[in-house]
């Protein structure tokens, strides 16, 4: 085994699991300072002072971080990586005819393995620049998905597609399911991979397929996500069609319980806050895209009154146009103060423990990532605060959240390998993949084009 690495930032933020007695401090607002992180293979061996790791580990190579702040690294809980491809082609359409008119249309024509691992690679790369150390992905031909997390080193967790139309990748609900599955399988030993169970919406899925899903959760201890109450028409729709609001439908079915993502959560009654927090399930806040598309926002305030777990996630390129973790989460703390009228709501370090543990629960990878704590992954971001713009740093985790951008993003780590390193990959093959799939947007763009203008 290599020799241990010691990293030696200025501060170090932990997190840590929530505080058991609101009177003690939020563990997610500790600050380490001169303290180290000491990292053996994948896991994190030490968090000591740094005088004492220097003595406990007197031949480790030394990392020395002054002015920046080390953190875990980011889990951005909903994206659809392959979508870089289509940055820009239905902007400013509200989401059922961005769906309908714009993106369904051109994924019908576009999609295969090429096209996903082209686009995810592009994706993923924009996101480990921005600090994500693990995302989890809902796209077709998942195995191409894979093969661009493995290349750049990041973790990743696909989601097991099932929508009941037939695309390029499967033909029915039954053909998706039985090859995420199969899919699954092959990749049980890849200690960086891990999938979902993840139909698409209420209203795109039957009951019946929905029962089977939440039937196979239970059996293979997979989590379950789902898009759900993005816009009032998908509410309107189904009290109409079910009798019942989607939430209450999915409930019926036996899909709502502790291994639940629900996407979006937008258009919420207190009843449905309620049964997500009686039943132990997570939400997924994708702010810049419920904006973008004018869904609407998330009552995310009254969500953590509740208790319920909140993840942030950036969903994909064609509704956000950027996979940036860290404007997500000024931006969810910023929405939930100015809708629930409280200053209070969502404070800085609530919000980074909804980018990093409490996304990594929702998960399920709670044991493994979202926190520095000895024995789990080495999963780090450190972030330089010492630019011009961000002086002087009173409060570092306030910084993180509130005046922070990707761009202060300087090293990440996954699973103790050093994958960015000044803002650089750290692998010149990957950079030189990079490279080339930059070159062949060029081929995508034209193929969008010649579909839009009618040419194919």
């Amino acid at each position: 085994m290599p020799n241990p690495v010691l990293i030696a930032p200025q501060w170090i933020v932990p997190v840590g699991p929530p505080r058991v007695d609101p009177r003690e401090p939020d563990p997610a607002h500790v600050v380490l300072a001169d303290h180290a992180v000491v990292v053996e293979g994948e896991r994190i061996a030490a968090l000591l002072p740094l005088a004492q790791a220097q003595q406990r580990y007197p031949h480790a190579d030394t990392v020395a971080l002054p002015g920046h702040l080390l953190a875990p690294g980011f889990v951005n809980l909903h994206s659809h990586a392959a979508m870089a491809l289509l940055r820009g082609v239905g902007d400013d359409l509200p989401l059922h005819r961005w769906l309908n008119q714009r993106i369904w249309p051109l994924e019908s024509r576009l999609v295969g393995a090429q096209f996903v691992r082209d686009g995810a690679l592009l994706a993923f790369h924009e996101m480990l620049l921005g600090g994500v150390t693990c995302v989890n992905d809902m796209y077709f031909f998942p195995e191409a998905a894979i093969e661009a997390a493995s290349t750049l080193g990041l973790r990743s967790v696909h989601g097991i597609i099932v929508i009941d139309f037939p695309s390029a990748y499967a033909s029915d609900a039954g053909d998706y399911l039985r090859k995420g599955l199969e899919l699954r399988d092959r990749m049980r030993d890849e200690s960086l991979v891990g999938f979902c169970l993840a139909p698409h919406a209420p209203y795109t899925v039957t009951d019946d397929v929905l029962r089977r899903i939440a039937t196979l959760s239970r059996e293979l201890g997979l989590p379950i996500h789902t898009h759900v109450h993005e816009t009032l028409e998908e509410v309107e729709a189904s009290v109409a069609r079910h009798g019942m609001r989607p939430l209450e439908r999915l409930a019926d079915l036996g899909v709502v319980g502790p291994e639940l993502i629900a996407v979006h959560a937008v258009h919420m009654t207190d009843g449905d806050l309620r049964l997500l927090a009686e039943a132990g399930a997570s939400v997924a806040h994708c702010p810049h895209s419920n904006l973008k598309l004018a869904s609407g926002i998330a009552p995310t305030a009254r969500m953590h009154e509740l208790g319920i777990g909140v993840g942030i996630g950036t969903d994909g390129s064609a509704s956000n146009n950027r996979l940036d973790l860290l404007g997500e989460a000024r931006t969810a703390a910023l929405l939930a103060k100015g809708q629930s009228g409280s200053a209070e709501a969502w404070p800085a370090a609530r919000t980074l423990r909804a980018m990093t543990l409490d996304a990594a629960r929702a998960l399920g990878l709670d044991d493994r990532i979202g926190s520095i704590e000895v024995g789990k992954q080495a999963d780090l971001v450190a972030l330089d605060l010492s630019a011009a713009e961000l002086a002087p740093v009173f409060d570092p985790v306030s910084h993180l959240v509130y005046s922070c951008g990707r761009e202060h993003v300087q090293h990440v780590w996954v699973a103790g390998r050093h994958v960015v390193r000044k803002r650089q990959i750290t692998d010149d093959a990957v950079k030189l993949q990079i490279g080339e799939v930059v070159a062949r947007t060029t081929v995508w763009h034209n193929r969008v084009g010649e579909i839009l203008s009618g040419q194919v």
